[in-house]
């Protein structure tokens, strides 16, 4: 098993150069094609069999019966009737068929029999020039994996989530193959979550975009309390988020830490790296929802506060109004003996009494941070 130490290196884009796509087979399902499977290839010794390009899966079944090795059947969003065959073939539970057809599955690992089951959810991070309050964030798929002694079925749901260049890179390392299905149950949890990791970082940058523009200084004339939209809807994101990636904390501490049958133990060991970074992810993750609940907070409460400044200020400037009109009011009553009514100097006294009032209490609200 010395092709192990590579296996990491095998199934990770980032470290492989890209591999042009080869003739005879692609998983991207043609939507005006009449069936779901998308590639069908039967594998001995690491390598594709010649001639597989073409084979149904009940042929590439026939195939591995006769002279070993396993079959890797993908399909996309197939319907019940589609796949009712396949399931035949193959023996697969009913239960678990239909949760491959309908789709909409929380991620989980199941054992049927001979067969594990098992749901991945991939997150797609959507690009968007501004974050918005309508933004969407992250786009959710599935990939649901039948693994069996001599066969790997996926069934993809969703526009994301493809698993041609995974197959690519694999078949560029044959001793990865050569292991058997479980290296493709491996290489396709290890895909899903290095996906998560590349998702994570995309969203914590809207977050950092968020966070800055929370406790940023307000433009002139600008109110606070308006990034609470964004907020709410960056939140929910990460909650859909959270919804892929808790749930398969689980299935992947199985697959590192409890032996089965259909898991080789070689490839056993590799589960548990997965389960580090899945871990990690969950981590980030919890801490997004915890961040933006306390951005949210501290933004209504800026909110709250800018509020209370205006009503300070209105209340100031009440005040600062209610001198004339008290002192104009007192002389408008019309009553005939009023004192200073016959003065030479008394309307510019009245004034300068009410101009210097109010520039006194002016003054003091100024000093006291009202104004």
């Amino acid at each position: 098993m010395s092709m192990l130490p590579y296996l990491r290196a095998a199934v990770r884009p980032a470290l492989r150069r890209s591999t042009p796509a080869q003739p005879g087979y692609d998983t991207t399902r043609d939507p005006s094609a009449s069936s779901a499977v998308v590639d069908c290839a039967v594998y001995r010794d690491g390598r594709r069999a010649l001639g597989s390009a073409r084979l149904t899966p009940r042929e590439a079944m026939a195939r591995v019966r006769e002279g070993g090795g396993f079959a890797w059947i993908g399909l996309h969003e197939p319907t019940e009737a589609e796949f009712a065959g396949i399931a035949a073939t193959f023996g697969l539970h009913p239960l678990a068929v239909e949760d491959a057809v309908h789709a909409h599955q929380r991620p989980k690992l199941e054992r049927y029999d001979d067969t594990l089951f098992t749901v991945f959810k991939t997150i797609h991070y959507v690009e968007h020039a501004e974050l918005t309050a309508t933004s969407e964030v992250v786009e959710t798929g599935e990939v649901m994996c039948f693994t069996g002694p001599d066969f790997v079925i996926t069934v993809r749901h969703g526009g994301q989530g493809s698993l041609k260049g995974l197959r690519h890179r694999l078949q560029d390392d044959p001793g990865l193959l050569a292991v058997g299905p479980s290296s493709v149950l491996h290489s396709i949890a290890d895909h899903v979550v290095d996906g998560y990791i590349a998702v994570a970082a995309a969203v914590q940058d809207d977050i950092d975009e968020v966070e800055s523009a929370v406790f940023a200084a307000p433009a002139k004339g600008g109110a606070r309390g308006g990034d609470a939209g964004r907020i709410y809807q960056l939140k929910r994101e990460v909650l859909e988020f959270k919804r892929a990636v808790a749930p398969l904390l689980r299935p992947m501490e199985l697959l590192s830490e409890r032996p089965m049958r259909l898991v080789d133990p070689a490839i056993q060991k590799y589960f548990r790296d997965v389960a580090d970074h899945l871990a990690r992810v969950h981590e980030q993750v919890v801490g997004f929802d915890e961040l933006l609940n306390s951005i949210l907070q501290a933004n209504l409460a800026q909110a709250t506060v800018a509020q209370n400044e205006d009503m300070r200020k209105i209340t100031s400037w009440a005040a600062i109004i209610a001198v004339p009109t008290m002192i104009c009011g007192v002389y408008g009553m019309n009553f005939e003996h009023m004192p200073e009514l016959q003065w030479r100097y008394g309307y510019p006294m009245v004034m300068a009494t009410i101009v210097g009032i109010c520039f006194t209490i002016h003054r003091a609200l100024r000093r006291h941070g009202w104004l």
